[in-house]
């Protein structure tokens, strides 16, 4: 067993790994969208499959929620079985009111409260980003699809119930979105030399209290999905 979080074996996964946050996602995107899909990791139910999208090898495997969770899984992913890319298709809540429910957005950097930043030993803010090249890539797809997708930074918060209600401070800023994960997937990627770009649906509208069911997060979010198995590497 290679880690302790995941029982593929050396090879099981593609060069690129679509990552949403719910394994029941995980488990959607395989089976409506990958031909010859294998679940290749279970351990925690956090599921992973790889199989071929056009002919071409591409994983899927969950991230849970929050930036432990996803730091966890995108270092071993990097690091252990030598993944290039990491794309997360993930659920935001929006803060720029421009945005509707099911707009698409693409995180070009993201800020933070995490601490997460610190194991890596500099005494400053760190700015992490996404990869240019996924970046243009997933625009350049989303445009051939008709596909309105803004791109800027996004919020990844530790808390998911903020007493602080950071996001009218956040607006100001014109930051687009509030979600979980996407700061450590980018430094993850910064550390190891690979390749991350989060893509994210807007789930919910903290302003009005409009938003998405889980079961429609989990099985329409399909623009998101198609445009991201389209730039896999």
């Amino acid at each position: 067993m290679p880690t302790l979080h995941n029982t593929a074996n050396i090879g099981d996964f593609a060069p690129t790994v679509l990552m949403p946050g719910d394994p029941l996602r995980a488990k959607f995107i395989a089976e409506t969208y990958l031909d010859q899909a294998k679940l290749v990791n279970n351990v925690r139910g956090i599921q992973g499959y790889t199989g071929f999208y056009e002919g071409k090898p591409v994983s899927v495997m969950a991230s849970g929620m929050g930036m432990p969770s996803i730091g966890i899984y995108s270092y071993e992913l990097y690091n252990v079985y030598g993944v290039s890319s990491i794309i997360r298709v993930g659920s935001a809540g929006l803060i720029d009111e421009n945005l509707k429910i099911r707009s698409i957005v693409a995180a070009m950097s993201a800020y933070s409260n995490s601490n997460y930043g610190a194991q890596f030993g500099f005494h400053g803010n760190l700015a992490p980003c996404a990869s240019f090249e996924l970046l243009e890539k997933a625009v350049g797809v989303a445009r051939g699809m008709g596909v309105n997708m803004p791109v800027g930074a996004v919020y990844s918060s530790d808390t998911f119930y903020d007493q602080s209600e950071p996001n009218r401070i956040l607006q100001s800023l014109h930051v687009l979105a509030v979600e979980m994960e996407t700061y450590a997937l980018y430094l993850n990627a910064a550390r190891a030399g690979k390749k991350a770009l989060s893509l994210l649906t807007i789930s919910d509208n903290p302003y009005t209290g409009e938003g998405c069911s889980p079961d429609e997060v989990r099985t329409t979010f399909t623009q998101m999905m198609e445009i991201a198995l389209k730039i896999a590497e």
